[in-house]
């Protein structure tokens, strides 16, 4: 049986690939310089205070969000981290965690806004989103590894390109589920298109939105292990260490470390966008 000819896509993106190293290293330069930066900065900052100062700013900020139970949690789960010697990683883990989200959601939700505009910008968004969540977390660390080596900076742009996508969906669901007649009484009075998205589809949509970057943050912190493979450090080099050292109790620490992290910043963020419910509501 005749066999169909093979497509060349790999030998396309290899191409491509040499291309972008031969014309815009320059671009990826200043991307690796800035983004180390930025994330040496957030870690000193982290890792500046005494962890039990910064526990205690942690649990003071977990219950104006959320709880004293939240509060208590906060006050007991974070020096356990620390009584397992595992502070400095799980700081350098939420550092890059962080830089990851913010940039993810400055891109995300104007892209999502732009989707709401645009039907032709929302036309081009959606397939590329579907590509971006369903291809396997791995294939992002080989592109950045090529353009930017081994370290946080790769872990960083493989985090922003997969948890990038909620983003970018939820604000979009969010503003065309504004209801239509609140748009609409907007322009009978007058109000100019920015004034209307500013002040009525935003605040509304806004939680919807925080749903969004609650999800990339979760997607974001998901990715920690994987971007330990590439030199990341923080916990996911603790995994890592114990996986192939077989050193169960050492990995299981890491992974305990992590879903610490995980439950704080799910719970913030939750809280966040419940009171962002609240207040749209109680002003209906």
């Amino acid at each position: 049986m005749a066999e169909l000819p093979r497509v060349p896509i790999g030998r396309w993106i290899d191409s491509a690939v040499e291309w972008l190293e031969e014309n815009a290293e320059w671009v990826f330069d200043y991307t690796s310089d800035f983004l180390s930066w930025l994330i040496e900065l957030i870690e000193s900052f982290l890792m500046w205070p005494n962890p039990l100062i910064l526990t205690a700013a942690f649990a003071a900020f977990a219950w104006w969000v959320r709880s004293k139970p939240f509060a208590l949690f906060t006050v007991l789960a974070f020096p356990l981290i620390d009584s397992m010697r595992l502070w400095e990683q799980a700081m350098s883990s939420l550092a890059l965690v962080l830089v990851a989200s913010v940039i993810a959601v400055a891109v995300g939700v104007p892209l999502g806004i732009a989707a709401t505009r645009s039907p032709l910008v929302s036309r081009v968004t959606r397939p590329a989103l579907d590509f971006m969540q369903t291809m396997p977390a791995f294939v992002y660390l080989i592109p950045a590894i090529v353009f930017f080596g081994l370290g946080e900076v790769p872990g960083v742009v493989a985090t922003v390109v997969f948890s990038l996508p909620p983003s970018v969906r939820l604000t979009e669901l969010g503003i065309r589920q504004v209801d239509p007649e609140v748009v609409e009484a907007g322009h009978a009075f007058g109000s100019p298109p920015r004034q209307i998205l500013t002040r009525i589809q935003i605040p509304l949509a806004l939680p919807t939105i925080m749903a969004g970057i609650n999800q990339v943050i979760m997607l974001a912190l998901s990715m920690v292990v994987i971007a330990g493979i590439v030199g990341a450090g923080g916990l996911g080099a603790v995994v890592l260490r114990g996986i192939t050292t077989l050193d169960v109790g050492r990995g299981f620490e890491g992974g305990l470390a992590i879903v610490i992290l995980a439950i704080f910043l799910d719970r913030s963020t939750s809280s966040v966008s419940e009171r962002a419910f609240r207040r749209q509501h109680a002003g209906n």
